[in-house]
């Protein structure tokens, strides 16, 4: 998971889609682009089939995707992290938890705007990327979060990403280091339910 790395370098733009659709509309926005691009195509989701639009259709740069509405709380999650979001905001759902979950589609341009507007809303919000946690993409925007949102936050925004560790090769220890949907909703009931401000 590079994402960080490329986005911390200064005239590039970088795309994260989380289904075939974005895919193929950030990919034709890429291509239109006078300015380099980097797509990061997420191998969690290389088993993923799905039908595209066969006519053109583009996805702006710099324009988050509200995938669901929701008042309690506020899910960023960036490409295979979005679906992981979206199971977790069912769950949550279920228990009386609305959860409004966002995919920012870019990183670089990030639409801080819609990010910001959500989380004024629900006062709450977890951060979620496949990439290791440290001096990820998740501390990046948690952070803009914090500067620009601060007096909105009922609890500090948490980040969630892949542990500190070199990716296993076994599959089943590959699954405990990232961010699932059980763990999303364990986290989010903890953030709602006041737990993490006692804790901290």
């Amino acid at each position: 998971s590079l994402q960080a790395l490329v986005a911390h370098i200064p005239g590039l733009k970088v795309a994260m889609p989380s289904s075939a659709y974005e895919a193929k509309g950030l990919m034709k926005t890429a291509i239109r682009d006078n300015n380099p691009v980097v797509i990061f195509e997420d191998k969690l989701m290389y088993q993923d089939k799905a039908p595209v639009p066969e006519e053109e259709y583009l996805i702006p740069f710099g324009e988050a995707n509200v995938k669901r509405e929701g008042s309690d709380i506020t899910l960023i999650a960036t490409s295979s992290m979005v679906q992981v979001a979206e199971k977790a905001a069912a769950i949550l759902s279920n228990e009386g938890i609305e959860a409004e979950v966002i995919d920012p589609r870019t990183i670089v341009p990030l639409d801080e705007a819609t990010l910001i507007k959500s989380v004024k809303k629900t006062s709450r919000a977890i951060v979620i990327d496949e990439g290791h946690q440290s001096y990820g993409v998740t501390s990046e925007i948690a952070s803009r979060l914090n500067e620009k949102a601060f007096y909105h936050l009922d609890t500090p925004v948490v980040r969630m990403g892949a542990m500190d560790v070199p990716i296993p090769f076994s599959p089943a220890l590959e699954d405990i280091t990232v961010p699932t949907p059980d763990r999303v909703v364990e986290m989010a009931r903890k953030l709602c339910s006041g737990e993490m401000i006692h804790a901290a």
